[in-house]
């Protein structure tokens, strides 16, 4: 099992930056790549960035230049730093862990942190 936490949500006005962090406990030796979504009620969730263990990111187009993914592998910490935040990127952000098994993705999730982007 991987235990995740997250931190760093809150209020911004737009414009302003906050920076996510991820706290990952438990098996995380077991987990292939770690991850940013977010989910606004009544919406699906939705991916924005991932970073495999040796660094590689991956980006939702509509994000890329606007937030960045790194990690630090000795606290077993995720980050996603996000810069000149929009009202349209208030929502609620999740931590992903992912595993891949035989049968396809084993997805761990945080509790998830609210973002909130004043206009």
């Amino acid at each position: 099992q991987v235990q995740l936490v997250e931190s760093g949500g809150g209020l911004v006005q737009a414009g302003g930056s906050l920076r996510l962090s991820c706290a990952a406990s438990g098996n995380v030796d077991s987990i292939n790549t770690m991850g940013w979504y977010r989910q606004v009620r009544g919406k699906r969730r939705e991916f924005l960035a991932s970073i495999t263990p040796v660094g590689i990111p991956n980006y939702l187009d509509s994000v890329k230049g606007r937030f960045t993914i790194s990690s630090d592998n000795a606290k077993n910490t995720v980050y996603l730093q996000m810069n000149d935040l929009k009202p349209e990127d208030t929502a609620v952000y999740y931590c992903n862990g992912r595993r891949w098994i035989a049968t396809g993705p084993l997805d761990y999730w945080g509790q998830g942190t609210q973002v909130t982007v004043s206009s």
